[in-house]
């Protein structure tokens, strides 16, 4: 490459976006590149790309939120206004702001002005343009306008003609491959997410510290008190106990009574229906109850002194940390805190790059509610968990089973109720006598995950290069 420069291009918060995050190291790293990205800001990108002297962050300024609460009857300006000054703001960053790179790498969706602005920069710049489909852009503009939006149609058509203009694609499924090959005529590259080297199993140290730091967040329940924030105390600096893990002389134990770690990150968006998750919690709840043949009439607390006091029930408690942002989430928090569950408790929470591995790593189950817009693309959070040794439970749909091998590596379920079923099937003697979760665990790890660098070498470096080749 005579220029040896890159630009990756996000229409989107970069620390929300892992997969650019990860093509941008990649490219410093494994390609000896220097690396311009252009995104929004928002979230904290992970800190090794924030510390790698190659790579540099140009910031662009965020649409208005209060443009995004107009009334309805002026939505349809903004959805021409906002794309317009999207488009002169990217041009502005990728023709005047930066150096001229050899090849831009542009995540799709948003495809609308994101294609176009780039093509363009790329013209001018002599540049080659490379996409990274990782879903497709009317898909999602569909879910709120609906399929027979006029909107829709004019946003595929621009999807497909610059899609097509593309020098060279990568995507992330078999599936989708073979779409834009069959209907979109374009050629692309299957290129799986895959979890970086940060990903791994939980040492007890490494738990003991991330639930130490995590434990004022965990004490606050989303409405009234529950059976994880119940007797909990605040302590001091020098802690002993988490909700997890003993501190006992030099060494760290796992509590027997502690709550089984249920994990579930999401963008809170129309794609994932957490009323699933919230209806499998109540059936959990009453089924282990009528499994127990407790009574209605004994109290919650009563249950709870018991739990605290260090008895243990055939089934333990769970304790569902979801991970995210998004437009969603405080409607399914008003909803967590009407539940008043017994042996159910929800904690959101937003995580550093650094401490969210280290929570996967740290669970006892992933749970995963993506139901994908086109049914073509796979959840990242799901190959982060696999990365992690943490098998998952998901949401099954036509092309998850790249991903997710039926009890291998997880389970599939279609509805609230087979969720349920799964649940008390895994935690049944948690925790040392679980054999269905052990079982699943083992089995996970044996599998392993391939790493992100490895299938970048064999599969994005080769396009790359004869991408560069060509132009």
């Amino acid at each position: 490459m005579e220029r040896r420069r890159a630009c990756v291009v996000v229409l989107g918060d970069l620390g929300r976006s892992p997969r650019m995050q990860y093509q941008a190291l990649s490219l410093a790293r494994q390609a000896n590149l220097e690396v311009d990205i252009v995104a929004y800001g928002g979230s904290q990108p992970h800190s090794a790309l924030l510390e790698h002297k190659s790579i540099h962050v140009h910031t662009m300024t965020q649409w208005p939120k209060f443009l995004q609460n107009l009334l309805w009857i002026f939505r349809p300006v903004t959805l021409l206004l906002k794309p317009l000054i999207q488009f002169l703001m990217l041009l502005w960053f990728l023709i005047v702001r930066i150096h001229s790179p050899a090849f831009f790498i542009v995540q799709n969706p948003p495809s609308v002005p994101t294609l176009i602005a780039v093509k363009w920069a790329s013209i001018l710049k002599r540049s080659a343009f490379i996409i990274d489909w990782h879903n497709f852009g009317h898909t999602l503009l569909a879910l709120s306008l609906g399929r027979n939006s006029s909107f829709v149609a004019v946003y595929r058509w621009i999807e497909k003609h610059f899609g097509k203009m593309a020098d060279g694609s990568f995507c992330v499924t078999k599936a989708m491959q073979h779409e834009l090959a069959e209907n979109w005529d374009i050629k692309a590259t299957v290129f799986y997410d895959q979890p970086p080297e940060f990903f791994h199993v939980a040492s007890l140290q490494e738990k003991h510290e991330l639930f130490c730091r995590l434990h004022s967040n965990l004490l606050q329940p989303l409405g009234l008190q529950d059976c994880v924030s119940y007797g909990a105390v605040t302590v001091g600096h020098e802690q002993q106990e988490t909700l997890l893990t003993s501190l006992v002389g030099n060494g760290i134990l796992l509590k027997q009574n502690r709550p089984a770690v249920v994990v579930s990150s999401t963008s809170w968006t129309p794609d994932e229906d957490f009323s699933i998750l919230l209806e499998a919690a109540v059936m959990y709840d009453r089924r282990v109850a009528a499994i127990l043949n407790e009574d209605d009439s004994v109290s919650d607390e009563f249950i709870w002194k018991d739990i605290y006091d260090g008895k243990q029930y055939l089934y333990p408690r769970l304790l569902f940390i979801i991970t995210g942002k998004g437009p969603d989430k405080e409607k399914y928090e008003d909803k967590i805190s009407k539940l008043h569950l017994k042996r159910v408790a929800f904690r959101t929470m937003w995580l550093s790059p650094e401490d969210y591995p280290l929570l996967l790593g740290s669970a006892d189950l992933g749970v995963c509610l993506h139901t994908s817009s086109s049914g073509l693309d796979l959840p990242m959070k799901v190959v982060d968990m696999f990365g992690c040794g943490l098998p998952v439970c998901a949401v099954s749909y036509s092309c998850i089973n790249e991903l997710v091998k039926a009890e291998k590596n997880g389970l599939l379920f279609s509805s609230s109720s087979e969720l349920a079923d799964e649940l008390l099937m895994l935690f049944r003697g948690f925790p040392n006598e679980c054999s269905a979760l052990d079982s699943l665990k083992n089995s996970t790890v044996e599998m392993g995950s391939r790493r992100w660098s490895t299938e970048w070498d064999e599969h994005a470096k080769p396009l790359i290069s004869q991408v560069i080749s060509r132009c």
